[in-house]
């Protein structure tokens, strides 16, 4: 009778993870391409909404500078810390776009 010591040890093999795997799938393996609104996106939402209505001019420049930190914030945190290839892509792509539209825009 042979018992489970006595058993030859299992041939565990890596498995190899493909570009999809890594552009679109987290650490747990699920396919992550939306995720919910963090706190600096919300930040973003609500000055620009608020950008909308008509203020003075300090109050208008207050909320785009908020807007601006905010929406570079989550792109930085993106960029480093996303979860996978897509969202890292899409924090560069959103910081390289806004910076793009400061500058077109000079700064206002």
């Amino acid at each position: 009778m042979s018992s489970q010591l006595n058993r030859p040890p299992e041939k565990l093999e890596p498995i190899g993870t493909t570009l999809f795997d890594r552009t679109f799938r987290d650490g747990e393996g699920n396919i992550v391409i939306a995720q919910k609104p963090n706190l600096p996106i919300l930040v973003w939402l609500a000055a620009t909404l608020l950008n909308l209505i008509p203020t003075t001019d300090n109050i208008h420049i207050g909320l785009d500078a908020l807007a601006f930190g905010s929406l570079f914030t989550w792109a930085w945190l993106e960029l480093f810390q996303g979860v996978n290839y897509f969202r890292r892509a899409l924090g560069g792509v959103v910081l390289a776009g806004i910076l793009a539209f400061k500058i077109y825009r000079g700064g206002t």
